[in-house]
């Protein structure tokens, strides 16, 4: 009885998630959707004092952790983060801050 309630409770869960996928997009979230990559930009910052493993890792949260950032990627062997965020939310000069006050200066790269 249970395993049949189960099979019956699986159907019914792929079929609600094929319905959701063939759910066609509205041109209007389309435009917005690309409305938002566009308006995000990218900053590569050269960071000092990273000097352990752990040094990339308190830089990227400190990064992350400024609104409109929406990803940070650490390169310890270079020495710097490169930063995609929403310039109309936050500032390259923010995202540095973030980083100097967490022990870690950046100054973005040219």
């Amino acid at each position: 009885m249970k395993r049949s309630l189960v099979v019956a409770a699986g159907i019914l869960a792929l079929g609600t998630v094929g319905a959701l996928a063939t759910t066609p997009l509205s041109p209007l979230a389309a435009q917005s959707a690309a409305a938002q990559v566009a308006a995000a930009q990218t900053a590569t910052f050269a960071v000092q004092n990273m000097t352990c493993a752990l040094c990339p890792v308190t830089v990227r949260k400190a990064m992350e952790g400024v609104a409109g950032v929406k990803s940070v990627a650490v390169d310890f062997d270079a020495k710097t983060a490169t930063v995609v965020f929403d310039p109309s939310v936050t500032s390259i000069e923010a995202i540095a801050a973030a980083s100097t006050n967490a022990g870690y200066p950046a100054m973005a790269k040219s």
